[in-house]
């Protein structure tokens, strides 16, 4: 059966709601777990219905303006979080290891290969889970000057327990689930966590093909997909 695991994005100490990760135009998400937008409460009203984890996406982190590490910290205790802060390199993943359960290393925002490699050679790999970030159509990074398939080539050696696979492009939009990207990814299936426009549509879909868990956001916050 096909896992959902609840994402929030949080900016303010709020857990907010966007669309093709345009951050500037966020508002406070509205959801059928709580009656605001307080990330502690909502992740309370999601274990009381099944969750148990939750990917969190700090945005003041990821964009340099602020925290929410101490929220964070809150939520950790309700359901083990699994945190996207915009990790660039080795130090920093040490340091927001006190946060939560499992740390994102993203291709948006990590520094280098080399600096992947010394994470996964010092950290145990139940800590640890790589986001290949997709936007159109090419590896999304700041950093990284590689493409999807020779990033396949660095997975492989690495080897991680697991890999989430977000098209940035999709998110928020409930549009459905772009599944081109995929096939480059096949031999990964198993440990592949899909991510992004997420409907109720795509479930079965990604069920029959072997997907065991997907980020769901806007869709599980407006009701059409139950946990």
């Amino acid at each position: 059966m096909l896992k959902i695991i609840p994402v929030l994005d949080l900016m303010n100490n709020q857990a907010v709601s966007g669309k093709s990760g345009n951050r500037s135009t966020y508002t406070p998400l509205n959801t059928i777990y709580a009656p605001n937008s307080d990330p502690v409460q909502i992740a309370n009203g999601l274990k009381i219905n099944g969750a148990d984890e939750i990917y969190i996406a700090d945005l003041d982190l990821i964009e340099k303006q602020g925290h929410n590490l101490h929220t964070i910290k809150a939520v950790n205790r309700v359901l083990p979080v699994i945190l996207d802060c915009g990790i660039k390199d080795f130090d920093s993943f040490k340091f927001y290891l006190e946060f939560a359960y499992k740390l994102i290393i993203a291709t948006e925002t990590i520094e280098s290969i080399s600096e992947i490699e010394n994470i996964f050679n010092t950290f145990p790999k139940d800590r640890i889970v790589i986001s290949v970030d997709i936007k159109d159509g090419k590896l999304y990074s700041k950093k990284l000057d590689i493409t999807l398939e020779d990033f396949k080539d660095v997975l492989i050696d690495l080897n991680p327990n697991e890999i989430i696979l977000l098209n940035i492009s999709d998110v928020g939009t409930d549009n459905g689930y772009d599944n081109s990207f995929l096939s480059i990814f096949e031999e990964f299936k198993d440990k592949i966590i899909i991510a992004g426009g997420i409907k109720s549509e795509d479930l079965s879909y990604l069920e029959s093909i072997g997907i065991n868990k997907a980020l769901v956001g806007t869709s599980l916050h407006n009701g059409s997909i139950n946990l």
